[in-house]
């Protein structure tokens, strides 16, 4: 018996939007890096879980992310503060579905002759049970190394109609799969709870990078031959690593499942699952979320500064300030600091056609909070009317804002706490707190924190025009243009 250890490369897919959590998730950023609950984003819960994958049967390498460009700092920021580095960042240019971020990822993990095991999970998931998550990841490995894709199937304990179905066989090595069901109406979704022989479609996925390779090349090689094309053309950036953009954008946009996975039955291409049953949950709406939160006696949960009253199975997420709710039952209500949410639970999922409705009419609440992550910091826009605006900056130790200049507003910067360094003109001073400067419109200026304590400013904006995009960048240390 073979004592080699199986390589195993995590790989976590992070490029999600999470329109269906609006208004806390944005397409700036969305579900995956939001805290639902506890002090870890589902992100940072996700590495977590499969950083435990290690043992002395498998050589865990550092993760794989496949996520947006917009999303790389974020990426990062989050990684370390679980005290975590990826092994590589590949970003996407824009948006083309699961099928494609798999196929770059196993392309990477092809690179120098290695075929690792790929541990393919999405990054905006709940498990309440770690142990068993582990032990059934585990297993999944081990039925890959033999050659086969392995599935994660949930084994489920509801009639639930939002989740796709797998349909098992039991054979002589265990579950084989034998179809794929889209999401039910509930009286199958009972008949298929009965039956017992039918499991939850977690998107999770076990297999060999070029198990996943070969499949493409079957099933959908325009799907991999448009991929190769941005990969032999991609851009690495220490952790970072870019596809070609043109390229990419000629890649079919499809899903893992309708690309390979569902084609697989009744083929040669082993195609196995492992039950998972470990308090799994997809948050892909606010009644996702109800179902796994913490409740009180009449069936109510909150998170934030919330009063509830006389109400029933009722979800209550406050950001900012105060909420209090009376007589309401089976009703979710999320505020954040500039947009509120009130939906009846079970049509949770229908707030796309709000944020379809912010997109079409080209509203700042569709993609950016109030309050918005730079990979300097942040800024938050607490006050803005005719002609002027009002931002709180944080800028984190040693980092700084690009040299830039603005052809339509001037600005006046007050010190809260910290230490700024501030370019302005051919000056550069040094500012504590309760300290001030003026910018003068048209004035090339930096703002830099070469302290070891965040810095907090206060930004005052007067002029013509205040928008993001009257910015013209000089020097950027993190590659903006």
């Amino acid at each position: 018996m073979s004592t080699e250890k199986i390589s195993v490369l995590p790989v976590i897919m992070a490029g999600g939007s999470g329109t269906r959590l609006w208004p806390l998730s944005r397409a700036g950023y969305p579900k995956q890096f939001l805290v639902l609950s506890g002090n870890e984003s589902l992100f940072q819960l996700a590495a977590r879980r499969l950083a435990s994958l290690a043992s002395p049967e498998f050589d865990l390498a550092a993760p794989c992310i496949v996520g947006n460009e917009e999303h790389r700092f974020l990426v990062l920021d989050q990684l370390r503060e679980t005290r975590q580095e990826p092994g590589s960042v590949l970003l996407e240019p824009l948006g083309r579905n699961t099928a494609p971020a798999l196929t770059l990822a196993a392309l990477a993990a092809l690179e120098g002759g290695q075929d690792p095991i790929l541990v393919v999970t999405p990054a905006d998931q709940t498990v309440t049970n770690g142990a068993a998550f582990t032990a059934a990841l585990q297993d999944a490995i081990r039925i890959a190394a033999e050659g086969a894709i392995t599935i994660l199937g949930i084994t489920p304990d509801r009639p639930e109609t939002g989740y796709g179905y797998i349909r098992t066989k039991s054979d002589t090595s265990g579950l084989a799969v034998a179809q794929f069901v889209e999401k039910p109406d509930l009286e199958t979704a009972q008949r298929y709870l009965a039956e017992g022989e039918y499991y939850w479609n977690s998107g999770m996925f076990v297999l060999r990078a070029s198990v996943w390779v070969k499949a493409l090349e079957r099933f959908r090689p325009d799907i991999l031959a448009a991929t190769r094309a941005a990969w032999a053309v991609r851009k690495t950036d220490d952790k970072f690593v870019r596809p070609g953009k043109a390229e990419f954008a000629t890649v079919p946009s499809e899903s893992v499942d309708y690309a390979v996975m569902e084609r697989c039955p009744g083929t040669d291409i082993p195609l196995r699952m492992v039950a998972l049953d470990a308090g799994w949950n997809d948050l892909g709406a606010w009644e996702a979320v109800w179902q796994v939160a913490d409740k009180d006696d009449a069936g109510n949960a909150f998170v934030g500064d919330a009063l509830i009253a006389d109400s029933q199975n009722t979800l209550v997420h406050a950001t900012s300030r105060l909420v209090g709710v009376v007589g309401l039952k089976d009703i979710v209500v999320v505020e954040t600091a500039d947009a509120v949410l009130v939906s009846d639970r079970a049509r949770s999922q229908e707030v796309k056609q709000i944020v379809n409705r912010l997109g079409a009419e080209q509203r700042g609440e569709h993609a950016l909070h109030r309050k918005v992550h730079r990979p300097w910091g942040w800024y938050d826009s607490i006050d803005n009317g005719p002609r002027h605006q009002v931002k709180r900056i944080m800028v984190k130790p040693g980092a700084s804002l690009s040299l830039q200049m603005h052809h339509h507003r001037a600005e006046h910067w007050i010190v809260v706490s910290g230490t700024a360094e501030i370019v302005n003109g051919d000056k550069t001073i040094l500012l504590t707190e309760n300290q001030s400067t003026y910018i003068p419109l048209g004035q090339t200026h930096r703002l830099a924190n070469p302290g070891k304590v965040p810095l907090e400013i206060i930004e005052v904006q007067s002029g013509s025009y205040l928008g993001e995009d009257d910015i013209v960048r000089f020097e950027d240390t993190y590659g903006r243009t």
